[in-house]
């Protein structure tokens, strides 16, 4: 009996224009029981949370204090963060990743557990894409053009060719749109 894979899933709020960055500054008014569930559901399956410096930064500043379900769902997951300038971590079950991070989760994925769930992080989501590690992408697509910020495919961004395996519209007119490598 073999056992199946696990799986990397990127999860990101993006704007219109492509705008992947600082979404606690214009995500919120959107955040309705229909992006709770989508939220929920990319939570459900998944044992490890996944995250680069600043992302574990801005969840570190936040969640510790926190309560209630997502509160103790993200404090209580096993979190792992990949940068070269962090060196330690002081947020509940979190590792940050030593040495080659590609190597790292490509043996991750290779052992027993649960999915591996990455949030936000634009940079280390390019290099799991490039590297052909990320089995499925997650955009919460915003009716909003911000105009400025870092977008999730930078300028010059070589082709990725995504195939839509699932797709919802929410009442506030947020796209959940679910892509795989093609």
């Amino acid at each position: 009996m073999t056992t199946a894979e696990r799986k990397i899933t990127a999860g990101l709020f993006v704007s219109l224009d492509g705008v992947a960055e600082s979404p606690e500054q214009w995500h919120f008014p959107y955040l309705n029981e229909e992006m709770g569930e989508a939220l929920a559901q990319m939570q459900a399956g998944a044992d490890t949370l996944l995250m680069g410096r600043l992302t574990y930064e801005a969840f570190a500043a936040v969640w510790p204090g926190q309560t209630g379900p997502m509160a103790d769902a993200l404090n209580g997951i096993r979190k792992l963060v990949a940068s070269t300038t962090l060196h330690e971590a002081h947020w509940n079950n979190t590792t940050v990743i030593d040495g080659d991070v590609i190597a790292f989760l490509k043996d991750l994925k290779q052992q027993p557990g649960g999915n591996i769930n990455l949030s936000g992080s634009i940079s280390l989501t390019r290099t799991l894409l490039e590297a052909g590690l990320l089995d499925e992408l997650r955009l919460l697509v915003h009716p909003l053009v911000l105009g400025t910020g870092k977008r999730l495919f930078a300028d010059g961004t070589g082709r990725v060719p995504l195939r839509l395996t699932a797709s919802a519209t929410f009442s506030t007119g947020v796209l959940d749109l679910t892509y795989q490598p093609a």
